[in-house]
């Protein structure tokens, strides 16, 4: 590597034409240079490394160059180059987040008086602009709205919030955008052919995903790397100088998950931590897989050029994001947040690595409602069609072509005819319970598993919406339960020991226990109603209306033996509540 100025600073770009990215930028500071329509100030707002100050030095040449004002300097004038060693005169580079006191300003406003001294105009280049003092905003602002002629001032800063409202009234704002991740490689590539840099292509793509949108960052990773390997850097030169787990782990972790193994998630955890990685930067790594095989499979398989590194690369991330439903990729980055959030609090990172990976991989061990949909997916997946999610739960009969032809429930007494309207019903097996006219379940004996599975199935949904069945919804009431727990507990504990045990249509109808009174009660309330019916919603896809009865539950093996009293004594012990005095009502 030759001496001198690190390798960003080398490659600034120094004319307009170099710039790449902030092309609105460009073309207006471009217009306002040949129409000699040059504001008297300008501020530039945008992340690190974007160019904010290299935009800053091109204008000064362009205004400066001695065969100026042009928009395509030449770069060898002694303007040109003093100011792309910071040694003008006319241009001065003050550092805010240092220089910010009221003295440092009024030693600018001193200086602002003098006429330039080789070049068409004087200009200051305030960087970190909003680190200056209220004091000294106060003292500089009247030098911002009437500075001398052949004046420019040019504010440069990360955090436009913090810079005054009368400041920015008297500039003209440009807000610089973060570079892509092949603007950022553009920049690479023409570095290291400059500098005589071997470096295949997809390490210049892993170099130029993880410069953080920052065009100094990739330029000084690059540096970094071209100390460590020479002048020929490789991919596995990248993944070690900067820590980055071998994509290969990150593909077999995810693996174990698709395959809920989570044995084999944790080893390929053991494996990425054992091997030096840290465990925090691995779950980040986890989650950036992650986002990319959603992104994937949303594009139905295509893969961006932003994440795009090799064919092979490209191909396995494609199949690997057909393997995996929404459902679980989700899930999987929230468990990954959470975990980031638990390690921020002070949690050992492993662990939270550990869990957050076995979480994934086994959901039956988490009873949250996003667990239960992990496994209704996963299961969906197992059944191959879209059309077959609850499956494996609930295997309903085989439905009719696409025609639905109506179906006329089996005959009954006039006295317990179904209310079922008619629709795209599938056949109804003459052992299914009978409605009464009130809207409830007439008692009826037990039935087989696979009678009940098949004893009423609802109108086929439309979009995501699960095709219920009352069987399936039997079996995922935990995941309602725990979904109407995180939002309000005490009715969770409330509705916990009911059971679905009619559904007619969008009609579902909830039994407590003929003791549980207290219970039916609270949940006739019109805001436990709306709340349970959300709960449902949001696990199942479906909107059901409620009905409530009170019978003798088909399981003896979980009975509702608590009374109203039994289970208001619990209520105040659990929740530290106290009862109120019931309010009578008034007479009408």
């Amino acid at each position: 590597m030759s001496a001198g100025p690190s390798l960003y600073r080398r490659h600034r770009p120094r004319t307009f034409a170099e710039v790449v990215g902030q092309d609105h930028v460009v073309r207006t500071l471009s217009n306002a240079v040949e129409r000699d329509r040059i504001h008297h100030a300008y501020l530039f707002v945008g992340s690190r490394g974007t160019g904010k100050t290299s935009m800053a030095k091109i204008l000064a040449a362009c205004l400066n160059c001695e065969r100026g004002p042009t928009i395509d300097p030449c770069g060898v004038c002694e303007s040109c180059t003093s100011i792309a060693s910071a040694t003008s005169l006319d241009v001065a580079e003050m550092d805010a987040a240092s220089s910010n006191s009221v003295d440092d300003i009024r030693a600018l406003r001193e200086s602002v008086g003098f006429a330039p001294i080789s070049g068409h105009r004087k200009i200051y280049i305030l960087d970190e602009a909003h680190m200056l003092s209220t004091a000294a905003w106060n003292a500089f602002l009247k030098t911002l709205e009437e500075p001398p002629p052949d004046t420019l001032f040019v504010l440069a800063t990360t955090d436009a919030q913090k810079v005054p409202a009368t400041v920015i009234d008297r500039c003209h704002r440009f807000d610089f955008q973060r570079p892509s991740v092949e603007q950022i490689a553009t920049v690479l590539r023409r570095a290291a052919a400059a500098e005589s840099i071997v470096v295949p292509e997809e390490a210049l793509s892993l170099l130029a995903r993880h410069a953080s949108g920052s065009f100094r960052d990739a330029l000084g990773m690059l540096e970094q790397l071209e100390t460590y390997s020479g002048g020929e850097i490789s991919l596995q030169d990248v993944l070690a100088v900067l820590g980055i787990s071998d994509s290969e782990l990150l593909f077999s972790t995810l693996d174990a998950i698709a395959s809920a193994e989570p044995r084999a998630a944790l080893l390929a955890v053991a494996v990425a931590v054992d091997g030096g990685r840290d465990p925090a930067a691995f779950i980040r790594e986890l989650e950036a897989h992650a986002r990319e095989l959603l992104i994937v499979q949303t594009l139905g398989g295509a893969v961006p050029a932003e994440i795009a590194l090799t064919p092979d690369h490209d191909a396995r991330l494609a199949t690997q994001a057909g393997t995996l439903g929404p459902a679980v990729l989700v899930r999987l980055l929230d468990l990954l947040s959470q975990a980031l959030v638990a390690v921020r609090a002070g949690s050992d990172a492993r662990t939270q690595l550990e869990l957050a990976t076995v979480r994934a991989a086994k959901p039956d061990l988490d009873p949250a409602a996003a667990a239960i949909n992990a496994r209704l997916e996963r299961l969906e997946g197992s059944a191959g069609k879209p059309a077959a999610r609850l499956a494996a739960l609930a295997a309903p009969p085989t439905r009719q072509p696409a025609t639905h032809p109506q179906v006329t429930p089996a005959k009954a007494p006039e006295s317990q005819a179904p209310s079922v309207s008619p629709g795209p019903l599938a056949e109804q097996p003459a052992t299914s319970p009978a409605l009464e006219p009130n809207g409830k379940t007439a008692n009826a004996p037990a039935e087989p598993k696979e009678a009940a599975v098949s004893s009423v199935i609802a109108d086929e949904p439309t979009g995501d919406a699960m095709p219920l069945t009352l069987q399936a919804l039997i079996e995922v009431w935990p995941a309602v339960v725990a979904t109407l727990r995180s939002s309000n507990a005490m009715l969770g504990a409330v509705v916990e020991d009911a059971q679905p045990v009619a559904l007619d249509g969008s009609r579902l109808v909830l039994a407590f226990a003929a003791d549980a009174a207290f219970m039916r009660k609270k949940a006739e309330d019109r805001a436990s109603r709306s709340a349970l019916s959300d709960a449902v919603t949001k696990v199942t896809g479906r909107s059901l209306s409620l009905d409530y009865e009170l019978r003798e539950l088909d399981d003896p093996a979980e009975p509702l033996t608590l009374s109203a009293e039994e289970l208001v004594r619990r209520l105040k012990d659990e929740f530290d509540a106290e009862e109120l005095p019931a309010v009578e009502e008034e007479a009408n």
